[in-house]
């Protein structure tokens, strides 16, 4: 019997397991709905779907660069608990994924949960996680991935605080040396601390602007101190407060954290180039940090013993 794609959604949705594991389910059961949700149940899979509704908000971040230094990758891979963080097994387990990303041809999370695991073709990605789950005993998730390709220049990675934050740093130039793998180390946790959002002001669009622009104003009108002003005094006190804020999100436009002078991080990569002899052009940034966005579970054991008395 044929397997639709209808068939394989519906069993998702009720079931809650991998893509990969519905459409094997229905092929192993000649598309029986009933049949394909016991054969999940019974090969090990309901388990790792009933931990697939606790929330996982810890983990890990991972980069890795390929062997010529052209392309690098950043995951990040969540799990329920900081001590499943720290276990050697899921460690391995997200480093693997960051190999498995260098080379990915993946443009989005499905396909790539989808394609042979780089350590065992007879699985796919998605199927090696489940079998980590049960293995671990706990939910994980491969949350994103992101890939940078640098052909000119040189791509460094940077990994804080044991993997809680993990950043790419890629950037042209025609002496990709000791010095300026170190510039680009800087700028790397440069990004760690500051978390810029753009690499510079021409990165941000002006639909962005113009909103920051309407908050900005309307702060300033309801501001009692402002009573009476004229509109044009208010217009230039607003752009100097857009000014100031795009300075904070983009990142050659913030000031240097190592500086003693308080120069920006364009003025100091513009200096180690000069000292260097050569060109130094920042390209691009990826900065990931383990949760964020994520609503992390509160335990309250007191509670939980509580409600069972």
């Amino acid at each position: 019997m044929a397997i639709s794609a209808s068939m394989v959604k519906e069993l998702r949705e009720m079931t809650g397991a991998g893509m990969m594991d519905c459409k094997k389910a229905l092929t192993n059961t000649d598309g029986d709905m009933d049949k394909a949700v016991e054969w999940l149940r019974e090969n090990g899979l309901a388990k790792a779907e009933k931990k697939a509704g606790r929330i996982a908000a810890e983990g890990l971040v991972a980069v890795k660069v390929s062997e010529d230094g052209k392309k690098a990758s950043i995951v990040e891979v969540n799990s329920e608990t900081d001590f499943v963080a720290k276990n050697e097994v899921f460690q391995g387990l997200v480093n693997s994924v960051a190999a498995q990303a260098v080379n990915t041809a993946a443009a989005d999370m499905e396909a790539f949960l989808a394609e042979p695991w780089v350590e065992d073709s007879s699985v796919t990605v998605e199927e090696n996680l489940k079998n980590m789950i049960a293995k671990i005993g706990e939910n994980m998730n491969i949350r994103r991935f992101e890939k940078i390709e640098q052909n000119d220049g040189m791509i460094v990675p940077y990994i804080h605080a044991g993997g809680k934050i993990g950043v790419l740093v890629s950037a042209k130039t025609d002496k990709p040396c000791a010095e300026v793998e170190e510039c680009l180390k800087n700028v790397a946790m440069q990004v760690a601390a500051m978390n810029p959002k753009y690499l510079s002001s021409d990165d941000v669009s002006e639909e962005y602007k113009e909103k920051e622009k309407e908050v900005l104003l309307a702060q300033a009108k309801n501001d009692p101190k402002n009573e009476g002003k004229p509109d044009n005094i208010i217009e230039k006190m607003i752009l100097g407060r857009l000014n100031k804020e795009l300075k904070e999100v983009c990142l050659t436009e913030q000031v240097y954290v190592k500086a003693e002078n308080k120069e920006t991080v364009a003025k100091y990569v513009e200096a180690v180039a000069k000292a260097n002899g050569c060109q130094i052009s920042l390209d691009k940034f990826i900065r990931f940090e383990t949760g964020e966005g994520l609503e992390k579970k509160e335990e309250d054991f007191a509670a939980e013993v509580a409600a069972q008395l």
